[in-house]
This record gives C-alpha cells, sequence and structure tokens, in this order.
C-alpha cells in the first residue's frame, strides 16, 4: 500500500454507498452506467463480492462490483472498476482488486478473476495484466460477446478477461 492509500479503507459496499457509486460509474465517461436502482441492489445483493474504497471520512471514493459465475462459483466476476476522479492514479483499483481477491479466496475459495475489456480500455488492460503479473497467474483473452451481439447500437467487443488460477 502507497502513502496515498493509507488513509483509505477497502470494505465491502453498503446500500448506503449505492448512490456515491452510481455518481462515480457515471462520472468515469467510460462505464456502462447501469441504473441507480441496479448500483443499491448491487450493494445489497452481491456486498460479499463487491469493495468499496473509503476516504478518512468513511465517504466511497472507488468501487469494484462483482459477483460468483452461477456456473463456476470459484470464479469472480469482475463487473465494473471505477476510482473517483480526484483519487485516480495512486494505485487504488489495484489495491482494491488484490484486497477483493484475497477476501473472495478466503471465504469463497475463489482462485480466478474474469473481466471483460473493450479494445481500447489501457487502464483496464494494464489493470488485469498486473494483477495477474503479481500473482503468478496465466490470462487468457478471448471475445465474448462481439459487437454484433449487442441489440441496442454501437457497441465495441467485449474481450473476456480470465486469469488464474492463483494462490494468494
Amino acid at each position: 500500500m502507497t502513502a496515498a492509500q493509507a488513509d483509505l479503507q477497502i470494505d465491502r459496499p453498503t446500500v448506503a454507498d449505492g448512490a456515491v457509486l452510481w455518481r462515480i460509474a457515471r462520472d468515469s465517461k467510460v462505464l456502462d452506467l447501469n441504473s441507480s436502482y441496479s448500483y443499491l441492489l448491487w450493494c445489497r445483493d452481491f456486498a460479499a463480492t463487491s469493495a468499496v474504497a473509503r476516504d478518512e471520512r468513511g465517504e466511497a471514493v472507488g468501487f469494484i462490483t462483482g459477483y460468483l459465475r452461477p456456473d463456476s462459483p470459484r470464479t469472480l466476476l469482475v463487473w465494473q472498476v471505477a476510482v473517483d476522479e480526484a483519487h485516480r492514479g495512486r494505485g487504488l483499483a489495484a489495491a482494491m482488486l488484490d484486497a477483493l481477491a484475497a477476501r473472495t479466496a478466503a471465504e469463497h475459495g475463489v482462485d480466478t478473476v474474469e473481466t471483460t475489456v473493450s479494445p481500447g480500455n489501457t487502464a483496464s488492460e494494464r489493470l488485469f495484466t498486473a494483477f495477474a503479473e503479481r500473482h503468478g497467474a496465466l490470462l487468457e483473452r478471448e471475445v465474448l460477446f462481439d459487437a454484433s451481439d449487442f441489440p441496442d447500437g454501437p457497441h465495441d467487443p467485449e474481450v473476456l478477461h480470465r486469469i488464474g488460477p492463483f494462490a494468494l
């Protein structure tokens, strides 16, 4: 943990965090923004497989939403990663991902992380490539959803990144 991260706490989100997570996602201008309702539900139903970073006041400044894949319960699917603009560039996303992977490994036996990344999202590419390297895990990539799979207009393909197995 860097000095810039020392005053931050990483834990589970609560329903009270849902509105702030929605705002951080909206303000990222990169993520597909879900409804505010979905962030509230996510904080209620998937808190055990998600993470929130809080500043010294306890305010959420970053988050990762994730869930265990029903057909592969040792796999954590990371849905979204976002950091408030004022806290970017300090390694917070990596710290949250490491903390979430460690927690889900200890509590659920997770040994694989999956996520999808759109081509050109270099920040996410770097985040997940570095995670694989830090944990000595294989990183495999394949197109999960082609652009033509999306019914609501132009959308980049979503490339599945499968990292694992890893031991923490």
